[in-house]
């Protein structure tokens, strides 16, 4: 007997719950991501791994070994392929750190923070930040008090959501105005002119996640 055809919003659900086939990550060993660094590294030098190797004293089965975290390198050996690669030790590690940075902060013990709005009233709780990785994440809780003003002169790099948790606000982005109230988001690209535009029930509470590129030193 055939089954029964799903209908078209049956099919979407399931599109939905079934679209990712990735299971848990599994975590890198320390041997796996100092090679998988080594080996990104090389790559980006558009060297081979008989021209590292050579480079850096050691044999090209060593470096295939150490590159497919088969080993443990001693510390004289990895400063050995660092100076080949005309990098830091520490550049080596870089992946295995940044799998580990990781960012906990209890309700009520955000960072408070000064930016630009701070005189208008709006208070910025910094709820956590990330040493490493290539794009920086700044999620704030922002909380409008009674003596708030509005502020619609934000301007920088970006992209940013917001989540309305509590409270009433006419948001501005560019030209357009949003009415936000308790579970209301709004996700926009930062450079052009944002910000509360008329306070219509305070105090208010709203997440803040701001994403731009880290700047390279």
């Amino acid at each position: 007997m055939a089954a029964p055809r799903k209908s078209r919003s049956e099919k979407a659900t399931a599109d939905l719950t079934t679209g990712s086939s990735a299971g848990p990550v599994r975590e890198l060993t320390l041997e796996e991501s100092l090679g998988a660094q080594i080996r990104l590294l090389r790559r980006r030098a558009e060297l081979t791994g008989a021209d590292l190797a050579s480079s850096a004293g050691i044999s090209l089965g060593m470096l295939s070994k150490i590159e497919n975290g088969q080993i443990s390198p001693s510390l004289s050996t990895l400063q050995s392929v660092g100076r080949a690669l005309n990098v830091p030790l520490s550049q080596l590690f870089a992946t295995f750190e940044e799998q580990r940075d990781c960012s906990f902060v209890k309700a009520g013990k955000g960072v408070v923070i000064e930016r630009r709005g701070t005189k208008a009233g709006h208070e910025y709780q910094l709820l956590g930040h990330l040493l490493g990785g290539s794009m920086v994440v700044e999620p704030y809780l922002i909380t409008l008090h009674e003596d708030a003003k509005p502020y619609t002169s934000f301007r920088h790099q970006g992209v940013e959501i917001i989540y309305m948790l509590s409270g009433r606000v006419l948001y501005r982005h560019g030209n357009e105005s949003y009415e936000m109230g308790p579970g209301d988001t709004l996700m926009f690209d930062c450079q052009a002119p944002h910000g509360p535009e008329r306070l219509i029930e305070k105090p208010m509470n709203y997440l803040s996640i701001i994403v731009y590129p880290r700047q390279e030193d």
